[in-house]
């Protein structure tokens, strides 16, 4: 269902996050990220030599962590291609203090803590909750994968965790009725 008729606008800005996870041969896992942000029209930057063009990446960047199954970030790798300040280019390297954090309950204040704050970078701190998110989803997949579908998935993890995982909620009691905590 698409969302209701807007009011009368124009296009400002558009930012498009992409992110994949990938199986690796060495049974590790890479999660890229990757955010671009555009303008539809033209304005002045110094460092870009002289204009942004209407269209053109004001910020492209890009951030690879390599996770186990347990979702511990192994390495680390991130890239700006695209930024309006060639001094931000200098802060890829802080994402390398995320090596040895756990993708779990916590995460979003570790990674920004390990980011930097003023010393790193807010468009590639941003980056690391859909990435967080794809490395979920994409062990939870593999994980159930391995375990040959043997048993139930467990929701624990996930319980009341949203509307849907709601201890009370009829998904809970469906799937999940020993956890389920609504009227019997």
């Amino acid at each position: 269902m698409p969302l209701t008729h807007p009011a009368p606008r124009e296009l400002a800005h558009t930012r498009v996050v992409t992110c994949h996870g990938y199986r690796r041969e060495d049974e590790l896992w890479d999660i890229e990220g990757r955010i671009v942000d555009t303008k539809p029209y033209r304005f002045q930057n110094r460092d870009r030599g002289g204009w942004i063009e209407a269209g053109e990446a004001l910020h492209d960047m890009s951030i690879r962590l390599t996770i186990n199954l347990d979702l511990e970030v192994i390495d680390v790798d991130a890239v700006i291609d695209h930024s309006p300040y060639n001094y931000c280019k200098s802060v890829s390297r802080m994402a390398r203090n995320l090596i040895g954090l756990k993708i779990a309950p916590g995460w979003t204040q570790k990674s920004k803590q390990a980011m930097g704050a003023n010393r790193g970078c807010t468009h590639l701190t941003e980056l690391l909750g859909p990435v967080a998110t794809t490395a979920i989803q994409t062990i939870a997949s593999a994980k159930s994968r391995l375990s040959d579908n043997k048993s139930r998935p467990r929701t624990n993890a996930f319980l009341d965790s949203c509307h849907t995982y709601a201890s009370d909620s009829p998904v809970v009691k469906l799937h999940w009725p020993e956890h389920y905590s609504g009227d019997k």
